[in-house]
C-alpha cells in the first residue's frame, strides 16, 4: 500500500480501551472518578503548601511541582476519552493528537525528573540533616525544576518532530485511549527506524537512568535508618520508603514496558491497559502517598478550612 502524503492526513481515531457499548457508562464513570480525585487531591496538596509558610521547604517545593504536573499530566488525556465516551465520537484531529502527544510527553518527562528529584531530596534530608539546609537550598531547587522543565520540553519537542516527517496510510485507527508515541510510530507507514531507535535510546536514558537514581537514593536511606538506634524511627522511614517505591515501581515499570516492549510481541490492549496505570492511577495515588497522610499537610488543610488542627 502506497503512504498517504502527510499533508492530507487530517484525522485520527481513537479506539479506545473497549469497543463494548455496555461498558462505556461504566469507564466513564470510573475515570471521570479517578480524574477527580486526582485533580482534587492534588489540588488540595497546591493549597495547603501555598497557605502555610511553615511548609516553605525543598521538599513541599517539589511537591508542590508534582501535584501541578500531575494535573497537567492526566488533563493532557483523561477529559479527550471522557468527551468521546460521552460523544460517541471517536475522532481527534491531526492537530490535536500530535499536541496531546507532546504535552503528554512533556509532562511525562517532568514526572520522572520529579520523582528523581525528590528521591534525591529525601536522601539528603535523612542521610545529612545537619547539612540538608546548606545542600538543598532554595536556588539549587529553583535551578533542579528549571532544568526539569528545559530537558523535558527539549525531549518531547524532539519526539513530536520526528513524528510530524512520519506518513500514515488509510488506515488511521489508534487502539488506544489517547495519542500515545508507540502507537502513532507503530501506524505510519514511512521509515520509522530513526523514531524507533531515539524512542529507545530516551527511553533507557530518561527513565532507566531515573529509576537508578531513585533506587540508588532510597538503597543509601535504607542504609542509613538501619543504623537508627529508635525502632519507631526506623518503621516510620521504611514505611515511607516502602509506600514510595510501590508508585514510583508501578509508575516506571509499566511505563518502561510499554515503550520498551519489541513490535512483533506488542499488544494493542494490553499497553493500553498498563498506560492506564501510569498516566491515571499513579497521579490519582501520589497525594495520598506523598502528602495527604503527612501531619504537616493535614494540618495545614484544617487551618486553610478553618478547623481547630
Amino acid at each position: 500500500m502506497q503512504p498517504e502524503n502527510l499533508t492530507r492526513v487530517s484525522e485520527f481515531v481513537l479506539l479506545g480501551l473497549s469497543e463494548e457499548p455496555d461498558l462505556q457508562p461504566l469507564l466513564f464513570g470510573l475515570f471521570l472518578s479517578m480524574y477527580l480525585i486526582t485533580v482534587l487531591g492534588n489540588l488540595l496538596i497546591v493549597l495547603a503548601v501555598s497557605a502555610d509558610s511553615h511548609l516553605h521547604t525543598p521538599m513541599y517545593f517539589f511537591l508542590v511541582n508534582l501535584s501541578f504536573v500531575d494535573i497537567c499530566f492526566t488533563s493532557t488525556t483523561v477529559p479527550k476519552m471522557l468527551v468521546n465516551v460521552q460523544t460517541q465520537s471517536k475522532v481527534i484531529t491531526y492537530g490535536g493528537c500530535i499536541t496531546q502527544m507532546y504535552f503528554f510527553l512533556l509532562f511525562a518527562g517532568l514526572d520522572i525528573f520529579l520523582l528523581t528529584v525528590m528521591a534525591y531530596d529525601r536522601f539528603v534530608a535523612i542521610c545529612h540533616p545537619l547539612h540538608y539546609t546548606v545542600i538543598m537550598h532554595p536556588r539549587l531547587c529553583g535551578l533542579l525544576v528549571l532544568v526539569s522543565w528545559i530537558m523535558s520540553v527539549l525531549i518531547s519537542l524532539l519526539e513530536s518532530l520526528l513524528v510530524l516527517r512520519l506518513s500514515f496510510c488509510a488506515d488511521l485507527q489508534i487502539p488506544h485511549f489517547f495519542c500515545e508515541l508507540n502507537q502513532m510510530i507503530q501506524l505510519a507507514c514511512s521509515d520509522t527506524f530513526v523514531n524507533t531507535q531515539v524512542l529507545y535510546i530516551v527511553t533507557v536514558l530518561l527513565g532507566g537512568g531515573s529509576l537508578a537514581g531513585i533506587l540508588c537514593s532510597y538503597y543509601r536511606i535504607i542504609c542509613c535508618v538501619h543504623g537508627m538506634s529508635s525502632a519507631q524511627g526506623k518503621y516510620k522511614a521504611f514505611s515511607t520508603c516502602g509506600s514510595h517505591l510501590s508508585v514510583v515501581s508501578l509508575f516506571y515499570l509499566t511505563g518502561l514496558g510499554v515503550y520498551l516492549s519489541s513490535p512483533a510481541t506488542h499488544n494493542a490492549q494490553s499497553s493500553a491497559t498498563a498506560s492506564v496505570l501510569y498516566t491515571v492511577v499513579t497521579p490519582m495515588l501520589n497525594p495520598f502517598i506523598y502528602s495527604l497522610r503527612n501531619k504537616d499537610i493535614k494540618g495545614a488543610l484544617k487551618r486553610s478550612f478553618g478547623m481547630t488542627a
